[in-house]
């Protein structure tokens, strides 16, 4: 890889919830919303698309715009939003982009000869009648699409929604709010085929107990199977469900990620989440055998802040069923990686994965969250959202507002470094020192009085590292360990390491949030790592050696969280 992977998988300051990936050619694209920060609402900038090579999934290229909002000729003021949308290569080899404008109750459909555009109109989904999907009595409600184009030429459109929205919302028609629905289309790829079924009850009689249809439709076909990936009720997790037929016969597989871990031990359900929730959406991408899921998570205690993440998954073969089998994955730090991240250089602090207050996390759809959940730290960034012609501005985004309690967790990285030869780099064991961290006071507070306590469990048994805090403004400082651990194992077999000399700290100096270099590059750079130990360690070599890091605050006031270096052991 040319750099690390880590989630947020895109820059920071990029916001791409719903994120659809697909191969064309030898790239990765992904088709998503895309979400403003600050907005009070879901989704309000222009559909974007970025892509990366197949064979290394740490190199995003931006690739621009590609469609916008009033291109849509029922939308030329650009009053309604683009929801989550779906591309398809139809039969004449041209790419197809579907999307429902927010809450409106219909579907439309744009045209590329490439994969990232420009998508230009091609009209909406419709009756052979010509009358608009979405403004006859009886049908279902038109909303986040799925579609996939079957070895035959088969066209199928997935689409559904499990709360009722306002008739007047939607032309004042009644419309079906009952699960997930499926319908063919023509070859024209608008025009409805066959009519709409129901094929996912949102409950009772076909529904699947506890994991019912909520939204977020996704349908892949893979070994002659077909895998519908959707959101439940629970709103937090994605769920995959497998059958023989596109149009019936769905059974249900289990879940594939939760943005809060529910559902993985020590996480039985919402109230003891690992992260905050919400709502997340994706699909998921397969790569030889090596399968993906691709989901977002929350920032801003909002929902209209999401960021795109992904995990690589747990997948097996199962050959009398003939059909592949998903574990639930975790949330990580290091989800595209291929591995753990190397166990030195420097990260921001954005790419927690597990975020949680003292009195635990919370969910950010609701009734004002920012009120609600005031007391709890949040990702978020300073500015406003910006948006160039060349893509996302680059954005300062940290955890804010850590208190007495809070604990930002961070997964993996190994202890395993290189060590330059003769004959090149070769892996030896070392340990897993934190080295300094990036914090300042956060806002309305004058000053914090704290440390923070490093460990490489959840509850701060297996403490490595503490290390004093007082920031006393809003500018960055960087605060220095008084303790560089010794190896994992050691500290480990140690248990608590004591309270050391405050002191003693070694060090404190101030920088400017320009001085903060992307997570991507920081760990890459030669004055950051020595140039000979840049090649990051073999994934199934050190999968053994993942360390979880747990960064926990200790201590009055309130802090801001930038980023965190660390240092090869010996």
């Amino acid at each position: 890889m040319r750099h690390q992977a880590v989630n947020p998988y895109l820059p920071a300051g990029e916001y791409v919830p719903d994120a659809e990936p697909y191969v064309f050619g030898d790239r990765v694209y992904i088709y998503g919303s895309h979400d403003r920060f600050g907005a009070p609402m879901f989704c309000v900038n222009d559909y974007v698309c970025w892509s990366a090579p197949v064979d290394d999934l740490s190199d995003w290229r931006y690739e621009g715009v590609i469609y916008r909002r009033n291109q849509d000729p029922r939308n030329r003021l650009g009053l309604r939003l683009l929801f989550a949308p779906d591309v398809a290569v139809g039969a004449d080899g041209r790419y197809y982009l579907y999307y429902a404008f927010d809450f409106m109750g219909m579907m439309g459909v744009a045209v590329a000869d490439t994969p990232v555009g420009p998508f230009e109109f091609h009209g909406h989904v419709h009756h052979p009648d010509g009358t608009l999907w979405g403004r006859r009595a009886g049908d279902s409600f038109p909303f986040d699409p799925g579609v996939l184009v079957d070895d035959d030429g088969s066209v199928y459109l997935y689409s559904g929604f499990h709360t009722p929205v306002p008739a007047i919302a939607t032309g004042c028609r009644r419309l079906g709010f009952d699960g997930g629905y499926v319908l063919g289309l023509e070859s024209d790829m608008m025009t409805i085929r066959t009519p709409e079924r129901l094929l996912f009850p949102k409950s009772g009689p076909g529904s699947f107990p506890g994991h019912e249809f909520f939204e977020a439709s996704s349908i892949r076909k893979w070994d002659g199977k077909y895998y519908f990936v959707y959101s439940s009720r629970l709103n937090h997790e994605l769920c995959y469900a497998v059958s023989d037929r596109p149009t019936e016969g769905f059974r249900y597989g289990g879940t594939l990620v939760s943005i809060g871990d529910v559902g993985l031990t020590g996480h039985p359900d919402e109230t003891h989440a690992a992260n905050y929730t919400g709502n997340t959406h994706g699909g998921m991408l397969r790569i030889g055998d090596a399968f993906y899921t691709f989901y977002h998570r929350q920032t801003n205690r909002s929902s209209y802040a999401r960021q795109a993440c992904a995990e690589q998954l747990d997948a097996s073969f199962d050959p009398t069923a003939g059909e592949w089998r998903f574990a639930q994955s975790e949330v990580t730090s290091c989800g595209l990686n291929g591995g753990p991240l190397r166990g030195y250089g420097r990260y921001e602090a954005r790419i927690a994965c597990n975020l949680w207050s003292r009195t635990g996390a919370g969910r950010y759809d609701g009734d004002r969250p920012a009120k609600r959940l005031a007391a709890h730290p949040y990702f978020t960034q300073d500015g406003h959202d910006g948006k160039a012609g060349v893509g996302p501005v680059p954005a300062c985004q940290y955890i804010a507002n850590m208190r007495d309690g809070a604990v930002a967790g961070f997964k993996y990285f190994s202890p395993v470094v290189g060590e330059a030869s003769d004959t090149g780099t070769v892996p030896r064991d070392g340990g897993l020192q934190v080295a300094c961290v990036t914090v300042r006071a956060h806002r309305g507070f004058a000053r914090a009085d704290g440390r923070f306590m490093i460990s490489t469990d959840p509850d701060g048994v297996h403490c490595i590292a503490e290390i004093p805090l007082h920031p006393t403004n809003n500018d960055w400082r960087v605060f220095r360990s008084v303790v560089m651990s010794p190896s994992i194992e050691r500290s480990e077999a140690a248990g608590d390491m004591g309270q050391p000399d405050r002191g003693t700290m070694d060090g404190v100096m101030t920088m400017s949030a320009s001085d903060v270099v992307d997570t991507a590059d920081a760990s890459d750079t030669s004055d950051t790592v020595d140039a000979a130990t840049a090649a990051a360690p073999n994934a199934s070599d050190s999968k053994h050696r993942a360390v979880p890091l747990y960064f926990r605050y200790v201590g009055t006031g309130s802090i801001d969280f930038l980023d965190f270096t660390l240092s090869a052991g010996d």
